[in-house]
């Protein structure tokens, strides 16, 4: 396993309080699972995750399926690209994103740079 949790000790019971509940026991429930860096992302398929990929663009969607590549299919999609110009005139720099939605996305692991697994809030 490649996530190891420490064993808690008198003086940190007191913040042990602080991070229990359903959602933790959860998130221990699934480091104990992992065995290796991909399965982190096994646990999120059909889950809605956020990948960021080369050249500015951020994609968020529900993981339908991926390979060793990182290549993922998504669905319904938001993908967001931001760019930033200079303004000529004043010499500012100028942040704009185009935002679209996508129905279904094949993604080429090679632009991958993150995919993060959902946020789960109780």
């Amino acid at each position: 396993c490649f996530i190891t949790l420490p064993p808690v000790t008198s003086n940190k019971r007191r913040n042990l309080r602080l991070i229990s509940g359903p959602y933790y026991r959860d998130l221990r429930d699934r480091i104990s699972s992992m065995e290796e860096p991909l399965d982190l992302i096994r646990l999120s398929i059909d889950e809605r995750v956020y990948v960021k990929c080369r050249g500015e663009r951020e994609l968020r969607g529900k993981l339908h399926a991926y390979d060793q590549h990182l290549n993922m299919i998504l669905g319904n999609v938001e993908e967001t690209v931001t760019s930033t110009e200079i303004d000529e005139e004043t010499d500012e720099e100028i942040i704009k994103q185009a935002t679209r939605k996508v129905g279904m996305l094949f993604v080429r692991g090679d632009i991958v740079v993150l995919v993060s697994p959902p946020l789960r809030t109780t």
